[in-house]
């Protein structure tokens, strides 16, 4: 239990005046010895010096996101102005290629992950549309024939029964259980997930952990597969342009995540990956930009480049390397040729993303005392009573790549990342977030 009390840092105001000097002075040559920044090309407000608080403080800022790589609000705004696929993907992933895979090849999706079925509460897959099968069983089962696994005395049971109730199947289940649809018109459905969209292409893997507990792999190819990702990172009603520019960029990013030999998965179905939600999601204007662009990829010189995308770049994208720093703000990442940060408006200089709902945004305005307790509470932001920030040390879009935090118990630097997840963390959850890092306490243009 900490015996850390932020009353003991608070300080009187002719107090506050003489130490606000010398911590300043202090964080002004510690960061001119640290890692200097990059250029910053967005039109990010110039500090000469940390910023000094006053009693209220209200962060401004720009975008939604991590910043690196495609900007889907961005994508969206120069297909309206007009560019093709080919030419988005060319700003976002400056010098990568164009390239195609096989079609054919797989994925394999974890749908459900370590659950633990009981005899009550059994696994269950159901067949929909069309026949389905199981590996190593003889027999072909009907439409909406339902398959239950559950622990028995001495391992795992399967029942298969008919919609009507009739036990067909009651065995031990096989080693390696894996359930097909018997044509490409088949569905599966995993009902005991505990959500809607739970109907899939392919096959359904399901793996039986020593712990007594399942995980279930959806195996499918990547056309299959991106239908049920595309209008989910998309809204399925943007420009074509944008949509097939998402739908090679989310082909690429999966295709780089393909393992075979290190695991039984090769991506998750959530925000870890790129969120999947299988057949129910499927929607025609995003099916037919995935079949226009069937398995083009893109390219880093023989290797399938790492296509990140975020929501909305607030004006400008940034480089790797400022985004993936230590806890502190230093760059240790290689940087990319391809995750280049650029300027990303219009040539009348308004941001291809003007119209995203975080193209701008502001926080509520706090007492400097309040934000001294949120970061106290951290132990990699607790500085005592907050007295200035250092915000100079930024990436090529303005996104912060450190902050530091000047107080009466002295300094500390932290990533930009680490500096808005503490903030979020201490705000009361029904006020504004900050949304990036690209944030300041004045108005960014």
């Amino acid at each position: 239990m900490s015996t850390h009390d932020p009353s003991r840092h608070r300080i009187r105001p002719a107090q506050r005046a003489r130490l606000i000097a010398s911590l300043v002075a202090l964080v002004v040559a510690v960061t001119a010895i640290g890692a200097a920044p990059g250029t910053v090309l967005a039109d990010t407000p110039a500090a000469a010096g940390p910023t000094v608080l006053g009693d209220l403080v209200t962060f401004y800022g720009r975008g939604y996101g991590h910043g690196i790589g495609m900007s889907q609000y961005g994508a969206r705004g120069r297909a309206l102005a007009g560019e093709d696929a080919a030419t988005i993907l060319a700003h976002y992933y400056q010098g990568a290629m164009l390239g195609v895979l096989d079609p054919a090849m797989r994925i394999r999706v974890l749908v459900q992950s370590n659950w633990t079925p009981t005899e009550a509460s059994p696994l269950v897959v159901q067949g929909r549309v069309a026949t389905w099968t199981v590996d190593g069983i003889d027999g072909v089962f009907a439409p909406d024939a339902r398959l239950r696994l559950m622990p028995a005395p001495t391992g795992w049971r399967l029942v298969v029964d008919a919609s009507d109730g009739t036990i067909l199947l009651d065995r031990p289940a096989p080693g390696d259980l894996v359930i097909r649809g018997a044509s490409e018109e088949s569905r599966l459905q995993l009902t005991s997930k505990p959500t809607r969209f739970n109907q899939y292409r392919g096959s359904l893997r399901v793996i039986l952990h020593p712990t007594a507990r399942v995980s279930v792999v959806n195996d499918l190819t990547l056309e299959q597969y991106l239908p049920g990702v595309v209008p989910v990172e998309m809204p399925p009603t943007w420009p074509a342009a944008a949509l097939q520019a998402q739908a090679i960029a989310a082909r690429s990013y999966a295709a780089r995540r393909l393992r075979p030999a290190v695991s039984y998965f090769d991506v998750t179905d959530g925000s870890s990956s790129q969120i999947y939600r299988g057949v129910l999601a499927e929607k025609p204007q995003t099916s037919a930009a995935i079949a226009a662009t069937a398995g083009m990829v893109l390219m880093a010189g023989t290797t399938i480049a790492n296509a990140l995308f975020h929501s909305t770049g607030g004006g400008a994208t940034e480089a790797n390397e400022n985004v993936y720093t230590s806890a502190t703000g230093r760059r240790i990442a290689r940087p990319v040729g391809y995750l280049r940060g650029a300027i990303d408006r219009a040539p009348d200089g308004t941001p291809y993303d003007a119209k995203a709902p975080y193209a701008t945004w502001t926080t509520r305005t706090y007492a400097r005392a309040q934000l001294s307790a949120w970061f106290a509470a951290d132990p990699r932001t607790n500085v005592g009573d907050l007295v200035a920030i250092d915000l100079r040390d930024r990436g090529v879009s303005g996104r912060l790549v450190s902050v530091t935090l000047v107080g009466s118990a002295g300094s500390r630097s932290v990533s930009g990342e680490i500096f808005r997840a503490v903030f979020n963390a201490g705000r009361p959850k029904t006020d504004p977030s900050l949304k990036s890092t690209l944030l300041d306490t004045a108005p960014i243009p």
